[in-house]
Order: structure tokens, then C-alpha cells, then sequence
């Protein structure tokens, strides 16, 4: 089994996170980490490979400081990487972002790809699906468990009405949520291997993808949020219920 896990270098949640109000991208000049909720994807990968033959790749798109993020996935415990480095990438839209991962994996090879349900940059919550998409293989998301087969898994998803059992078979893309698994820490002996593993970089030309400048999505303008402005106080004068019933009625929130 060929296990690839997407893993994003996002800014650190720790910190306050704003737009570049010149191109409304994410400014990521500050510190940036791992993915707490791709840290839960390699577990899911490294507790399969733990009672089974399998090998675990983790695989990136970004930037050059996006090899932190590959080495502390190393640490945990995959056993090599794939950086897709290319700067015509910068501000790539969730359709471009798809067409350049789901070629790196047709290169790398995969019985399964696991992924985060939604990054806590973009948000977009649809990565998987597309690359599933584009492989023409099935897609099994936001699991909050599974358990992963020679050739097939199944996992429960929850929604509005229960939870559903869902499964497929393999070759599959999946995402997994917050409640799916608990990341290992890196212990030391494996951070200094990590340092030996190794790290393929490719470039959009290594994976015949367009490298012609783009933008699929263009922003028209950003700009700050407005300061909050002052609510409306009612101070109990004995009708303060039927101020506050008033208030609701012409918001209709009753």
C-alpha cells in the first residue's frame, strides 16, 4: 500500500492572520506551520502502516518555507516527500491547486491519498473531491473515522440527520476531520532521521502542467474589516421584554 498524505503550510493560528489588500492573498511573511488537521491525516496514515506493509509519502504545494512543514511530517514519520515548488503557483485558486497535486500523485503513484477536511487558511473544503475528481477514483470525505482495507475502507461521516457508514475501494481519495485521530509527537531519534529522508522537488514542468502565467480566480479589491460599531444598550425601565421582543420582531429573528 502506497499511502499519500496532502499537507499545506499554513500560517500559525497562534497568530493574528490578515490579507495583502494589494492582491487579497493570505499574508504568509509571518510564521507558518503545518496544518494541525493534515498532522491528524499522517496519523491516520502511520497508525495504518504500523501493523501493515505499507509506505507513507507526504506531499506539499507551496512555497520554499514549505519545507519545514515536509520535515516535521518526516519527523512524525513518513518515509520521504514531494515538494511542488514553482513560482507561477503564487495565489493558485482551489481548481489550479487540484490540477497540480492530482498531476503530482499521477507521477508519484497511490493505492490511497489522504487529506485534511478544510485548511485553517483557505477554507475551501473541497481539495479532495476535485482531486478525486480529476484521477477519476473514488472519494470518501470528512470521516470522522476509518478503518482502511487491503483493498477497500469504510468510515463514518456525520451529518445533520445521523451518521452516515460510507466506504470504497481502493484506489481512493479521503479527508478526515479533527475527530479522526490524535497526532504523534516526533521524537528525536526520528527528527535526526528526518534530516536522511528524502524530499523530491518538482516544478510545473517536471509535471507537464500549463506554466503559462494565470489567474483562475482574480480579486477586484480587499480591504479591513470595519471596526465593530457600538450595539444598541436597553436599559430595563420596566419595559425592558417588550423592547428587547421589538428588537428581535424587526430583525426578524422572532
Amino acid at each position: 500500500m502506497k499511502i499519500v498524505v496532502l499537507v499545506k503550510h499554513v500560517p500559525d493560528t497562534w497568530n493574528e492572520r490578515t490579507l495583502d489588500l494589494n492582491t487579497g492573498w493570505i499574508d504568509r511573511t509571518g510564521a507558518a506551520v503545518i496544518d494541525e488537521i493534515n498532522e491528524r491525516a499522517l496519523e491516520v496514515a502511520l497508525a495504518y502502516q504500523d501493523s501493515h506493509d505499507a509506505e507513507v509519502v507526504v506531499l506539499t504545494m507551496g512555497p520554499e518555507q514549505a519545507k519545514d512543514s515536509l520535515r516535521k511530517a518526516l519527523a512524525m514519520g513518513a518515509d520521504s516527500a514531494v515538494h511542488v515548488l514553482d513560482p507561477l503557483l503564487a495565489g493558485a485558486d482551489l481548481v489550479r491547486t487540484a490540477t497540480v497535486l492530482a498531476a503530482a500523485l499521477r507521477q508519484t503513484g497511490f493505492g490511497l491519498v489522504i487529506a485534511g477536511n478544510e485548511s485553517t487558511d483557505g477554507r475551501g473544503g473541497v481539495i479532495a473531491s476535485m482531486v478525486a475528481e480529476l484521477l477519476g477514483v473514488s472519494q470518501a470525505t470528512n470521516l470522522n473515522s476509518v478503518v482502511i482495507g487491503v483493498d477497500a475502507l469504510h468510515g463514518e461521516r456525520a451529518t445533520e440527520a445521523g451518521t452516515l457508514t460510507v466506504s470504497s475501494v481502493l484506489p481512493a481519495v479521503i479527508s478526515i476531520t479533527e475527530l479522526s485521530a490524535t497526532p504523534r509527537f516526533a521524537t528525536f531519534r526520528n527528527i535526526m532521521r528526518a534530516k536522511k529522508k528524502p524530499v523530491v522537488v518538482m516544478t510545473l514542468a517536471d509535471l507537464a502542467v500549463d506554466t503559462a502565467p494565470r489567474a483562475d480566480a482574480i480579486t477586484l479589491a480587499a480591504q479591513r474589516t470595519p471596526a465593530r460599531a457600538a450595539g444598541i444598550k436597553i436599559v430595563d425601565a420596566g419595559d425592558a421584554g417588550t423592547e428587547l421582543a421589538g428588537f428581535l420582531a424587526g430583525k426578524r429573528l422572532i
